[in-house]
């Protein structure tokens, strides 16, 4: 895997080459962060799911100004660290080995990306997430091809695109 645009771009990204873990297809990746340009600059990321941090990660070639990154597995947290010291020269980013279900940020993010297993794929993990994103701010989330597009309370939906396996669905907080 490597970084595809940006300040770090061609830089390569080592996988946690665990089952845990589904990294982005390239396509999909590139299809993802095209919708998400227009809200990356300067803007504080959270990246859940996070596997080897390569969404994070993109997102800071791309001038987001910091990220954090949350991984339930140690061992995979460990992958994000290494590539973030392999890849990225200086960065205003943390690494949080949590549960998505346990996570509590002390602050408010502009994005939001969320990539989970699709074998782990459930809306209702995602929702409260939204309670740390900004008003106005982005939720991209990626789900299996075919499930239905989540509704929740507080964010619109206002793009969905499909991709080989997956759906990229962008939402906005109200």
């Amino acid at each position: 895997m490597q970084v595809i645009s940006g300040i770090y771009k061609n830089r390569k990204i080592e996988s946690p080459n665990s089952e845990l873990t589904h990294p982005m297809g390239s396509r999909e990746k590139m299809a993802l962060f095209n919708m998400l340009q227009p809200y990356l600059e300067g803007a504080s990321v959270l990246d859940v799911f996070a596997g080897s941090g390569a969404l994070g990660i993109e997102a800071l070639s791309r001038g987001a100004r910091s990220v954090v990154f949350v991984e339930k597995s140690a061992k995979i947290a460990k992958v994000i660290k290494a590539n973030l010291k392999a890849v990225v020269e200086e960065a205003n980013a943390t690494v949080v080995t949590s549960d998505i279900k346990n996570f509590e940020p002390n602050q408010t993010f502009d994005l939001i990306i969320a990539d989970p297993p699709y074998n782990l794929y459930d809306p209702a993990l995602i929702e409260p997430l939204l309670n740390y994103l900004n008003a106005g701010g982005i939720l991209a989330l990626s789900h299996p091809k075919g499930s239905a597009v989540p509704t929740f309370a507080n964010a619109s939906p206002f793009k969905t695109h499909a991709y080989s396996g997956a759906e990229i669905s962008i939402f906005e907080k109200l």
